[in-house]
Order: C-alpha cells, then sequence, then structure tokens
C-alpha cells in the first residue's frame, strides 16, 4: 500500500509539471510560482482515498494481475482527476461556509495574499482536470465517455451543495423540512457520485466497459455513500475529536445530519420544542442540550441498528452481482468504511 501511494505521488508531480508547462498559456515566473503553490497546498493533502481507489479497482477487475507502467499511470492519472476535483469543491466549499481549517490548514483562502482569488483558483483547478484527460487519455475509445462522465458527475455535486446550502439559509431555519428524503438526497448527490461512484466508474472505463450496463453497481455505490455519510454524521457528535481529527459542528451549523432527522422522528412534544429551540445555536449550553437529548433518545442504538442493516443490505446487493471482479471492487469499498471510527 505504501509502494502505491508513493508510485501514485510521484504521478502528482507528473502531472503538475506538465501543467505549469501548458502550451495554450504563456507563463511567467510569478503565475508558475502561484499555480504551483496552490496545487501542492490544496490537492494532495487529503487522505487520498478517491484517487487510490482507481488503481485498486482497476486491478482488481484485471482479476489482480500485476498491471504494466502505463496501467498504474493511467489509473492514477483518473484518480488524481478525482483528487483535483475534490480540491476545486473543498476550496470553494470553504468559502461558502466562511471555514477556518481544512485538513490541519488554513483554509486556502484563509492564506496570506490569497484571501478571493481562491475563488479563480477554484475554477483553475476545475479546468485542469480536461486539461490531462486531453493530453493521456485523446487517443481511447473511452475518452469521450470519461469528459462525459466528469462533467455529469460534477452537475449532481454542485447540485447536492445547492441544496445543502438552501436548506440552511440563515432567517430561513425550519427544522420541520428535515427529512430522511431530503438528508438522503443531499448526501446522494453532494457526495455518493463522487467519492464511490466515480472512482469505480472511472475504472471501469478503462477496462474497457460500458458504464450503460452498470446501472447496478451505481445503485450500490450510491447506497454505499450514503451509509458512509450517516456514518460522518454520527462520528460528528459522538466520535474522539482525537480519533476523528476535528471537532463536529453539525448542532451549530444547522445541518439536516442524520441525527437530527432520526432524533424529529423518535421524540415527544417536549423533547421536540427543546430541538426547535436549541438546534442550530452555537452557544455551548445549546448544543450539550442537544446532545443530552439525542442520548435520551438512545441515538447510538438506533444508528448501531442501521449500520447492521445497511451492511447486511450491501453484502446482498453485491453477491447478487454476476461479475466475481466487480463483487470483489464492491466489497473492497465496503471493508474500508464498514464501522470505520473516523
Amino acid at each position: 500500500m505504501a509502494d502505491l501511494k508513493s508510485t501514485f505521488l510521484r504521478v502528482y508531480s507528473v502531472l503538475k509539471q506538465e501543467l505549469l508547462e501548458d502550451p495554450a498559456f504563456e507563463w511567467t515566473p510569478d503565475s508558475r510560482q502561484w499555480v504551483e503553490r496552490m496545487l501542492d497546498y490544496n490537492v494532495p493533502g487529503g487522505k487520498l482515498n478517491r484517487g487510490l481507489s482507481v488503481v485498486d479497482s482497476y486491478k482488481l477487475l484485471k482479476d489482480g494481475r500485476e498491471l504494466t507502467e502505463e496501467e498504474i499511470f493511467l489509473a492514477s492519472a483518473l484518480g488524481w482527476c478525482i483528487e483535483w476535483l475534490q480540491a476545486y469543491f473543498l476550496v470553494l466549499d470553504d468559502i461558502m461556509d466562511s471555514s477556518h481549517t481544512r485538513r490541519g490548514q488554513p483554509c486556502w483562502f484563509r492564506v496570506p495574499k490569497v484571501g478571493l482569488i481562491a475563488t479563480n483558483d477554484g475554477i483553475l483547478l476545475r479546468n485542469h482536470i480536461p486539461r490531462i484527460l486531453k493530453k493521456h487519455f485523446r487517443g481511447k475509445a473511452y475518452y469521450v465517455d470519461l469528459l462525459d462522465l466528469f462533467n455529469e458527475v460534477e452537475f449532481q455535486t454542485a447540485s447536492g451543495q445547492m441544496i445543502d446550502l438552501i436548506t440552511t439559509l440563515e432567517g430561513e431555519k425550519d427544522l420541520s423540512k428535515y427529512t430522511l428524503s431530503l438528508h438522503r438526497r443531499i448526501v446522494q448527490y453532494k457526495t455518493a457520485y463522487y467519492s464511490f461512484y466515480l472512482p469505480v466508474a472511472c475504472a471501469l472505463l478503462m477496462a474497457g466497459e460500458n458504464l450503460d450496463n452498470h446501472i447496478a453497481v451505481k445503485d450500490i455505490l450510491v447506497q454505499m455513500g450514503i451509509y458512509f455519510q450517516v456514518q460522518d454524521d454520527y462520528l460528528d457528535c459522538f466520535g474522539d475529536p482525537k480519533t476523528i481529527g476535528k471537532i463536529g459542528t453539525d448542532i451549530e451549523d444547522f445541518k439536516c445530519s442524520w441525527l437530527v432527522v432520526k432524533a424529529l422522528e423518535h421524540c415527544d412534544e417536549e423533547q421536540k420544542k427543546v430541538l426547535y429551540e436549541h438546534y442550530g445555536k452555537a452557544d455551548p449550553a445549546s448544543v450539550a442540550k442537544v446532545k443530552v437529548l439525542y442520548n435520551e433518545l438512545n441515538l447510538q442504538g438506533v444508528f448501531m441498528e442501521y449500520e447492521n442493516e445497511s451492511y447486511e443490505i450491501l453484502v446482498t446487493s453485491i453477491e447478487a452481482h454476476p461479475s466475481k471482479s466487480v463483487q470483489a471492487v464492491l466489497k473492497s469499498f465496503l471493508a474500508k468504511i464498514y464501522k470505520r471510527q473516523k
């Protein structure tokens, strides 16, 4: 795994160098230095799970045989396109949310002299993706399908972000809008497509598959993405900040979290009043009251039940798939997230 990661990071250096010498633009030392610093700050800093999953998935689709250098490079390049997409979303997301830190350092727009130039940097990050695809995949039979896939997933993710943002509008906070179907819709579009479906879809295209023949795979991965986000919502409140690396703020931020949706389903009128009064308030006393309510409603138990049920449904769906190599891809994804603590 460490070896795969170091190979993967070497591919980043190659792609970055190519972008900094892109012939479509007349570079100056200042512009090149800016873009290089912006890329190094925003693209390779995360866990790289999405990007590495493309290489893993492609290898499993090839029944685990040793990949050629070219195959490793191309699968890694597609993985990096997803990491670039993620960086683009996060840079702009942090501005929208007025966030302070990301991955343990100040958000890019908070860095001195960057400010709202970060908006244009986000647009640049987005535009680097077709540059990478054109340079390395233009001659491939699946080139148009790749462009189509990235465009579609970007549209779905931006639309999910839009529902999330308009749901938590200041002055229009209304808990009665928070339902399981709204939660599912936000998560499906904002997270599941780009985090779960996109890496596998890239690997399938590289393996010569037609995505129209894999609607069932897409459905399973979207379900997995929803399950992953429910875990995230749970850990935001009940996880150990030392383990998850951050202090959760879903309650203060009035997020349409799975926990608040479940609380609304289970609480009586008195408890509902407590939620309506304290959910979405930044003061620690209000947050504590909401957490006490969550414990009264045994939301930890409700989550455990949900987790076991989701796992069984996913395993059953995966084992119904006719292809053993596709099953292996899906099972490897599920193994990474089942009962995770961070």
